[in-house]
């Protein structure tokens, strides 16, 4: 594979060993991601890891603190720790130190991008914050665990992901509470414009009904202003009314191009249509499909498109940039591709594939019962030998408490246990209710 799309400098000859190395370990690790025939397991990943962090050690003695520049080992080492990071959330280590990795470098394109974009919900940045809370607690627990060339790697893109949020938190700091809500509205609606904008096929009447919610929030100006709920000049308008222009005029441009890219565009348009496509379906059956290692190469394409910009435009064949429609248009495909991988990496649970089948089952067995509940429940006990019939079936795949696949012990058995315990104690809620109902009748 061609590397990580990083400016690069030429690789002195003390580190060419190390590039060689690092080279061979991610030629392994790509094998490894590419092997669908069986499951992957800690045993595979953990002798890659200490390779990785063996090279990253004799890098650390060669260059000096201060060292900046970056070189293709800076990218081939990246890949590798890129990887080593999804490897350890595929076989259910997504609560140590190496599954961060990744997560670090998809919220470091998520907040440039929204700093880019001047454009963003309060919503986002609290997600964002909170999920770097976790990671700095998971960090912290690892410390003793793992090695200190890593961790301070890791360290580091966090201190450079909390700097980036406070700088789009101070973003909206003239944004008062009272204007708040109208802010989240033009966000919301200007995302809606750009979707419409991409979808398959073009409406006319989706986009005007969008145009009319704006029409409807630009009617309330007054001077200029737009008035909070209470009808209020409050502080934010610096914000807020150059926003609601902005959907306007982008609701003016798609409307003119009909959803229709610059053809000199199109074949970037088309990968990024079909990245979002694919990462869209797998948000929708991540639970039964999705290996983590899968989201390396969809990372990949965005990084490499997202980078082959110029002072922020894409440029043609013959060098000639982006109209304003264009641009915009495969800028918000990128970020939607970057915030689909958001999503899937925070939604991966901490179980190894090996067990996930399983953990699936007790997911599904227990929605099932939580909406019996929901419903009044049963009001037989008979009514729930299916559930029960399920459950034991389970419970007998487990060999002295533990579920085995061969004579692996996969990891991630404290989540499906507590599942496999949570679903008997709500099928025992249940007949409890109906024996002492029927006992009552």
């Amino acid at each position: 594979m061609s590397d990580s799309p990083i400016t690069n400098a030429p690789v002195g000859p003390q580190e060419k060993p190390i590039l060689d190395q690092l080279l061979l370990i991610r030629d392994k690790l790509l094998l490894l991601k590419q092997d669908k025939s069986t499951y992957i397991k800690s045993s595979d990943v953990l002798p890659l890891y200490e390779q990785v962090i063996e090279q990253v050690s004799v890098l650390n003695g060669i260059r000096g603190p201060e060292h900046l520049v970056q070189s293709r080992v800076d990218t081939v080492l990246d890949d590798c720790l890129q990887l080593i990071s999804l490897f350890f959330m595929a076989v259910g280590r997504n609560n140590e130190a190496p599954a961060l990795y990744a997560m670090t470098g998809n919220i470091t394109r998520l907040c440039n991008h929204l700093k880019e974009a001047a454009f963003y919900s309060k919503k986002d940045l609290i997600s964002l914050e909170n999920t770097l809370a976790k990671m700095e607690s998971t960090l912290a627990v690892g410390k003793d665990k793992y090695s200190y060339h890593l961790l301070t790697r890791i360290q580091h893109r966090l201190e450079v992901c909390k700097a980036m949020l406070k700088e789009l938190r101070d973003f909206l700091a003239t944004l008062s509470p009272e204007m708040t809500p109208i802010w989240e509205k033009l966000v919301s609606l200007l995302r809606a414009i750009a979707a419409l904008n991409t979808r398959s096929k073009y409406s006319q009447k989706d986009l005007g009904e969008l145009r009319n919610q704006l029409l409807q929030i630009q009617s309330t100006m007054k001077d200029g202003k737009l008035p909070d709920e209470s009808g209020n000049h409050s502080s934010g308008q610096d914000l807020v009314v150059p926003l609601l222009n902005r959907c306007l005029r982008f609701t003016e441009i798609v409307e003119e191009k009909q959803g229709k890219i610059d053809e000199r565009f199109r074949d970037v348009y088309d990968q990024l249509i079909e990245i979002r496509n694919q990462l869209d379906r797998l948000t929708m059956t991540q639970a039964w499909s999705l290996r983590e290692t899968d989201l390396f190469m969809w990372q990949r394409k965005l990084d490499r498109i997202d980078d082959s910009r110029r002072d922020g435009n894409f440029f043609d064949a013959e060098g000639h940039p982006a109209d304003l429609h264009a641009q915009r248009t495969l800028l918000y495909l990128i970020r939607r591709g970057y915030a689909f991988i958001y999503q899937l990496l925070i939604a991966s649970e901490p179980v190894s594939e090996a067990l996930l089948p399983i953990y699936n089952q007790l997911l599904t067995l227990r929605r099932c019962l939580v909406e019996v509940k929901k419903a009044g429940g049963v009001s037989n006990p008979r009514e729930l030998y299916p559930y029960s019939m399920k459950l034991n079936s389970i419970d007998n795949m487990r060999v002295e408490g533990k579920f085995q696949i061969g004579k692996d012990i996969p990891e991630g058995q404290g989540s499906v246990n507590d599942l496999l315990a949570e679903c008997y104690d709500l099928a025992y809620d249940l007949r409890t209710a109906a024996e002492e109902e029927n006992e009552d009748a």
